[in-house]
């Protein structure tokens, strides 16, 4: 696969590719078994398609698969990327439970980010990535049973220390960015926003007001928008998420066929279609697509290129607007 450079965008004082690589599909249980080597590969296609922006966390696989995979296939790339990794959520033995209500089907997530553990997350994290920095750390969830303000000191501390160099927040308000904004300048804020998922306006607005950036998680809707999911299978975790079930699945493809449509029209693909829309939402998002696929990590890729006309954007504004995605929100 040919070397080629993506534009770059800034993450409050952190610049990256214009589209960044979302890692959590490369581990088991996610959409299905897939083993390390072809993890590995994809890994390696998507830096040689021009991503220098990896998402991880430490509760994606067991044990911290999914970043030790990252780090195992980036070791000799690793001043060519900056690495986002996320604390708090599968917690390790000994560390109590705090509940976080999702829209999945089992209905909760076990999260906790007591500043007492926040530097023992960062200190396994740094030896799964084999790195001696993250280069932006985001609390999982906002605690339910913790001040975020507490949660985003202790990670200033990393900072201060060099383990650490950006802040960001996942799945948080507006109003939990602008109090954790008060305690340490946050670069990013990621939330999910994809064409089936409206970003909150009141987050939109306060990340612009600040100046950070908004990195979309599932800016595919995880792989719906792609335009080839028809059913999900035994061992996917999408068959937790209500939109995925076979009635609400057959609906939105129904739904979004305009969508399509327009892609077929443009000569992209519906991903490449769906990845361009987010990025001319803001000159600060930079979504974080994650793919098995060389090809579709390079396809994928290649969206940010793409520059869509204003009569183009306002077809897809109109179409969406009066789309109604069955089954609920994924959180």
């Amino acid at each position: 696969m040919t070397e080629r450079l993506l534009p770059t965008r800034r993450l409050g004082g952190l610049e990256v590719s214009a589209l960044g690589f979302g890692a959590m599909v490369l581990s088991p249980g996610v959409y299905g078994e897939i083993d390390d080597e072809r993890g590995e590969r994809a890994l390696l296609a998507a830096v040689d398609a021009g991503a220098t922006f990896f998402d991880t966390s430490d509760g994606y696989g067991a044990d911290g698969h999914n970043e030790r995979l990252l780090g195992r296939a980036l070791r000799g790339r690793r001043d060519e990327v900056a690495i986002a990794t996320k604390f708090g959520f599968r917690l390790p033995e000994g560390v109590e439970p705090h509940p976080f209500p999702v829209g999945f089907a089992f209905g909760e997530l076990a999260v906790n980010a007591d500043p007492r553990h926040v530097r023992g997350y960062a200190e396994a994290s740094l030896r799964g990535l084999a790195t001696d920095r993250i280069d932006l750390y985001y609390p999982h969830f906002p605690d339910p049973e913790v001040p975020l303000e507490d949660t985003v000191g202790a990670v200033a501390e990393l900072i201060r220390d060099g383990l650490v160099l950006h802040l960001g927040l996942s799945n948080v308000t507006a109003a939990q960015l602008r109090a954790a904004h008060a305690v340490h300048p946050v670069a990013a804020v990621q939330t999910e926003w994809s064409m089936w998922r409206p970003v909150d306006p009141e987050l939109l607005a306060a990340a612009r007001e600040l100046g950070v950036g908004i990195v979309p998680w599932s800016p595919l809707g995880s792989g719906f928008l792609s335009g080839a999911v028809s059913e999900v299978k035994e061992g996917d975790f999408r068959q937790n998420a209500p939109r995925f079930d076979a009635a609400n699945l057959k609906a939105n493809n129904d739904r979004f066929a305009p969508v399509r449509g327009i892609a077929a029209e443009l000569e992209l693909t519906p991903a490449q279609l769906a990845l361009a829309w987010l990025l001319h939402q803001d000159e600060h998002v930079v979504p974080i697509p994650g793919s098995r696929t060389p090809a579709h990590i390079e396809e994928n890729l290649a969206a940010g290129q793409v520059k869509l006309s204003q009569e183009v954007l306002d077809r897809l504004a109109g179409i969406l607007a009066a789309t109604e995605v069955a089954g609920g929100t994924l959180l």
